[in-house]
């Protein structure tokens, strides 16, 4: 499981503006470089990372989100996350980025508070 892929695919969201980046395995060292590059290839206003199928991040996956939030913050634009498991809750809750990356139970909670 550590070797799996990662894939990252974009959708739109329900609000204007909106756009759902969704993970798929792990978010780790080796696999952040796919995360980064779709990243970089978005600008939405409010960004929510789809973590329900992220089993795991290791502190570069940790690192890459903490980026991701910071590059939004400085242009104004929101970043929220959603349907993290136990593991992310608790590496969020462990290094206190829950206080800045709050992790909505549901990508539509979290588009509510949008």
């Amino acid at each position: 499981m550590r070797d799996a892929p990662l894939t990252v695919t974009a959708s739109n969201g329900e609000g204007k503006g909106v756009m759902i980046l969704a993970l798929k395995g792990p978010l780790t060292l080796p696999n952040i470089f796919v995360f980064q590059e779709k990243l970089a290839q978005l600008e939405p206003k409010v960004l929510i990372l789809d973590l329900t199928e992220l089993p795991y991040m290791d502190s570069a996956g940790l690192g890459s989100l903490m980026n991701a939030y910071i590059h939004a913050k400085k242009k104004g634009h929101k970043l929220l996350v959603a349907g993290g498991n136990e593991r992310v809750d608790a590496v969020l809750e462990l290094t206190k980025v829950d206080v800045l990356l709050k992790n909505f139970p549901t990508v539509a909670e979290a588009e509510a508070a949008a």
